[in-house]
């Protein structure tokens, strides 16, 4: 995996103005777009998309300081298609204009090119179970939140401080499927989503495909197949945070799964508001 997202760095600084298949690469080198996306941007804080628009605007801000005189061509090589939309796209960036940065030279931002390396981490021992799942109905109270990659969500909060004591023993009545108790889901999430991107988060829990879900729970459903299940306990929200990252850093390079579209899923075995011993549930598939 790390030679395959080098080769895709490497692509990125080849191909110029032109629109990367993300897709036939990720054929070609044996794996699938969706984990490609989610290894590329757990390993380097960014979306493979903002990386490409950064790397573009570096090239392009070089070309104005050295004197490129036709602002619309400098624009038509990295992918605009007017100087209007390379503008905006370059200020968004460097915040300062492209007739700017070719009069004053700067203060530019640079996105310096990428580089993977593989160290040698793995001295804590990771506790990682494969299980097989049917296919499943999650069911309990979603919402709408921002994707937040650190600290306690201030929305995810509220919205459990919200449902009452008698709904969670409903809920968990209800729940008579693995994962079991109640369940943290984190769903419609692109691989390679910024942060602030909006998805949904379920308060819930299990039930066979096959059982009638009570109409006023929302429902989101899995499809058969594997589970790679890492459970941690420490602090919370830092191990499992941690824990989110060591999966991208250490397990999927040395192991051969990667993920598959679908939602995470954490499971508390028990939580006292600053402490947590959880598993954390990632559906994967063989690479």
């Amino acid at each position: 995996m790390i030679g395959t997202l080098n080769a895709l760095i490497d692509l990125v600084d080849a191909t110029g103005a032109e629109e990367i298949d993300v897709a036939a690469f990720a054929r070609e080198n044996g794996t699938t777009e969706y984990h490609l996306r989610r290894m590329f941007s757990a390993l380097a804080d960014m979306p493979l998309s903002e990386y490409v628009r950064r790397r573009r605007m570096t090239r392009a801000a070089a070309e104005l300081v050295a004197g490129a005189a036709n602002m619309l061509d400098v624009a038509v090589r990295h992918g605009y298609g007017s100087v209007e939309a390379f503008g905006r796209a370059f200020r968004a960036v460097h915040g300062i204009s492209p007739v700017d940065a070719r009069r004053d030279g700067g203060p530019l931002r640079t996105q310096p090119t990428l580089r993977f390396r593989l160290s040698v981490e793995g001295s804590t021992p990771m506790d990682v179970t494969i299980t097989p799942l049917p296919e499943l109905v999650l069911a309990g109270h979603s919402v709408e939140v921002p994707l937040i990659h650190k600290g306690v969500h201030p929305r995810i909060q509220e919205h459990i401080a919200a449902i009452p004591m008698a709904e969670h023993a409903r809920l968990k009545e209800l729940g008579e499927a693995e994962p079991g108790g109640i369940l943290a889901v984190t769903a419609d999430v692109e691989p390679d989503a910024p942060e602030g991107t909006l998805l949904t988060y379920l308060h819930g829990v299990a039930l066979q495909a096959s059982t009638p879900v009570p109409d006023d729970l929302d429902v989101i459903r899995i499809e058969e197949g594997s589970w790679a299940v890492f459970a941690a306990r420490g602090p919370f929200p830092e191990t499992l945070q941690n824990l989110w990252a060591a999966t991208a850093t250490e397990w999927f390079p040395s192991n051969p799964w990667r993920l598959r579209p679908g939602p995470s899923i954490v499971r508390y075995l028990e939580f006292t508001g600053d402490f947590a011993s959880c598993e954390l549930w990632l559906p994967v598939e063989q690479g």
